[in-house]
């Protein structure tokens, strides 16, 4: 972990088998975004907002609906209602407690060829998280189960541009929710050697996931604490408040060094103030206040201040995305964050209801949003639609596509000898053309990116062809990624020490629920 400096660089993949038959993807990579972010804020405004953030803090309080949370920060100095969950912290000590951060750390899963780097420059993308919904063209829309939970897992996996597995992309509501982590965890350490994510939902589902993670990887518990080998994400409950689920989980995770992205609900208009600046200014205060907890309980606990303020539809109250708001809110944000030095969290979200050209154009700008504001974790990266309440499978490739080709703008630029080309353009003259030149000869298969899902025809060729759209190319590549899946390598000896401790907890009745 490091304070100030450099970023972790990424290696090849350690999945060798070949895809070519399948598409063309890029290979395994952390993508470096060197452009200078868009800032909207002038330094003043940052300020602004800062100040306001810190007067929320001090004069108004964040409710902590848990006793310890409240204890623990009563004795570092916090000032507690006498019989109530509000609690207000001073400026310099929220500041003393930000600056404890490390800016930039690695995780690292149980394959460590996998490890990623956060913050900095870089920038990873994970798949959507948390649906109750699927759908594809085939089967149409319905509710989340463990095929379709474990589909969605080997989409990830088998896409180089996914880096992360964050949350469940879909919830598998046929598993009853007192064992569902035990299974859909054990799906992801076993369909998958990426970094995971673990709800925060319960003392039980936190404290099975960590275990869970030690045992894929093959480590002691000393091992386990003394690097990231896993995180979760939080969302406050806005307006100002933190409930037990999202206080308990990242206290325990905390104390082990393990990470916790802290990301405020704050949809403006609904959850937060009407105005942008407002909005921000809210969730910075709460995404403080929970950073500030994580310290106070282990100084050097890496965090990540995560966005998702955009607004709502004020005619219907529906969430909307991939707004103007959304781009600027986020780009604010991102100003945020690096006022915090903090590594930052935004997401690849869209309203539309089925992948069609409004899910494509939300989906874009979501993304650019990201990409113009130094994101460094792009949650639901693929396969978001309606706002969260669906994955879908042809959006998931569709994302894949939109993401590769940000990871090759990404390319760092370059004007050598080479690239300026004199010689080619001597060698061609005022009446020739660049097709056969040598220059092209050298490197036209390399020159430019392919895509996989794009149809760069003409409208003849498209029409003879069977006139095939987007959704229903991605559909057959989603078809033939599943039905030609080969599941990471996983020593026997540890497939049986998980398949035992999931056996064994759902014994003892898993996790407790509320029906």
């Amino acid at each position: 972990m490091a304070r100030r400096g450099g970023r972790r660089q990424g290696g090849r993949s350690a999945n060798t088998r070949r895809t070519a038959n399948i598409l063309s993807q890029l290979p395994w990579q952390l993508p470096s975004n060197q452009d200078v972010p868009t800032e909207p804020l002038n330094e003043e405004a940052v300020h602004a907002i800062h100040d306001g953030a810190m007067r929320v803090l001090e004069e108004v309080g964040i409710e902590f609906i848990h006793e310890e949370a409240k204890q623990l920060l009563a004795k570092a100095g916090c000032i507690v209602a006498p019989d109530s969950d509000n609690v207000r912290m001073g400026r310099d000590f929220v500041m003393e407690q930000v600056q404890k951060t490390p800016s930039t750390f690695n995780i690292t899963p149980r394959n460590p060829a996998r490890s990623v780097g956060v913050g900095a420059n870089n920038m990873l993308f994970g798949n959507v998280a948390s649906p109750p919904n699927c759908s594809d063209l085939d089967r149409g829309r319905r509710p989340g189960d463990r095929q379709s939970y474990q589909d969605l897992l080997k989409l990830t996996q088998f896409f180089n541009c996914m880096h992360m597995i964050v949350g469940y992309p879909v919830e598998p509501v046929d598993i009853h929710p007192s064992v569902r982590h035990l299974d859909c965890l054990f799906d992801k350490l076993t369909l998958t050697d990426k970094v995971i994510h673990a709800y925060s939902l319960g003392k039980e589902r936190i404290e099975d996931a960590m275990e869970m993670a030690r045992i894929a990887a093959g480590i002691t518990d000393e091992e386990f604490d003394a690097s990231p080998r896993m995180f979760t994400n939080i969302n406050s409950s806005s307006p100002l408040k933190l409930d037990y689920v999202m206080l308990d989980g990242p206290m325990r995770l905390a104390r082990r060094g393990q990470p916790v992205i802290v990301t405020p609900f704050t949809l403006s208009g609904a959850m937060a103030p009407v105005t942008i600046a407002g909005a921000v200014m809210q969730q910075t205060a709460e995404a403080l206040a929970m950073i500030v907890l994580l310290q106070v309980i282990n100084p050097g606990t890496p965090v990540v201040y995560g966005s998702f303020t955009s607004n709502v539809d004020m005619s219907s109250g529906a969430p909307a995305f991939g707004t103007p708001e959304y781009l600027r809110a986020t780009q604010m944000s991102g100003q945020m964050s690096r006022f915090y030095d903090l590594p930052f969290r935004a997401s690849n979200a869209c309203a539309a209801n089925c992948p069609d050209s409004q899910s494509a154009w939300e989906s874009a700008f979501s993304l650019w949003a990201c990409v113009s504001s130094g994101v460094n974790i792009v949650y639901h990266g693929a396969g978001w639609m309606e706002g969260g309440l669906c994955a879908s499978y042809e959006k998931f490739i569709i994302d894949c596509e939109t993401i590769q080709q940000i990871i090759q703008y990404m390319q760092p630029a370059t004007a050598n000898e080479d690239d300026l080309a004199f010689d080619a353009i001597q060698e061609v003259g005022p009446n020739g053309n660049f097709f056969s030149a040598t220059h092209t000869m050298e490197r036209y298969e390399n020159a430019f990116y392919q895509p996989f899902l794009s149809d760069l025809r003409n409208f003849e060729t498209w029409e003879e062809g069977g006139s095939v759209t987007t959704p229903e190319r991605a559909n057959k590549l989603w078809k033939q990624i599943l039905e030609e899946y080969q599941a990471p390598p996983l020593d026997e000896a540890i497939r049986e020490e998980l398949e035992a401790f999931v056996a064994r907890r759902k014994e003892e009745g898993g996790a407790p629920t509320d029906f």
